[in-house]
């Protein structure tokens, strides 16, 4: 029974860490929302705002701030340096993703598009989300583009492989 309790606590332990890993590694894209509060300061802080295509959001008071491609970590830098720039002592913020940008699932599945993404998800799960595969598909043809910061890496990839926000799978389809 010890033995059970222990796998579980340690099979947590390792989801928690590997969850904030991701999310202190994640970089920011067109399509994430994201909050930012600033403590004691509601005039200053962001609601629930979706990056737009340009990357760009404008934070009240410091105006335009480039976002995308910049680590939770960087962005928050950014802020507090800025915000010392005349309006805040020691300013003390937090920025939450709400809602990651959407994966897409294209070729050879039953309903191909953009789904909202989750964490932990693998090309396995994605399938499985965007309706299975058809009867044409090949999973010797999956080929998977990842945005790691400003560039593409296109790779062939397997069922077990990891997903990020933003990624876009193919599957391809058999010869026979």
């Amino acid at each position: 029974m010890m033995n059970k309790l222990n796998i579980i606590v340690f099979s947590l332990l390792i989801m928690f860490f590997s969850t904030l890993v991701f999310a202190d590694e994640y970089k920011l894209g067109v399509g994430d929302v994201i909050s930012v509060t600033v403590f004691n300061e509601p005039d200053m802080s962001l609601a629930s705002t979706k990056v737009p295509t340009l990357g760009k959001l404008t934070f009240p008071y410091i105006g335009d701030v480039k976002v995308a491609g910049l680590t939770l970590r960087k962005l928050k830098n950014e802020l507090v340096k800025r915000l010392k720039k005349g309006y805040l002592k020691k300013p003390q913020l937090v920025i939450n993703i709400v809602e990651y940008r959407p994966f897409f699932v294209n070729g050879e599945v039953n309903a191909p598009g953009g789904y909202p993404y989750v964490e932990g998800l693998t090309i396995r799960k994605a399938i499985a989300i965007s309706g299975g595969l058809t009867d044409r598909a090949s999973l010797r043809k999956l080929s998977l583009i990842s945005e790691t910061g400003a560039k593409k890496r296109k790779s062939n990839a397997t069922l077990d492989a990891k997903m990020h926000p933003g990624d876009v799978l193919t599957i391809g389809e058999a010869l026979f």
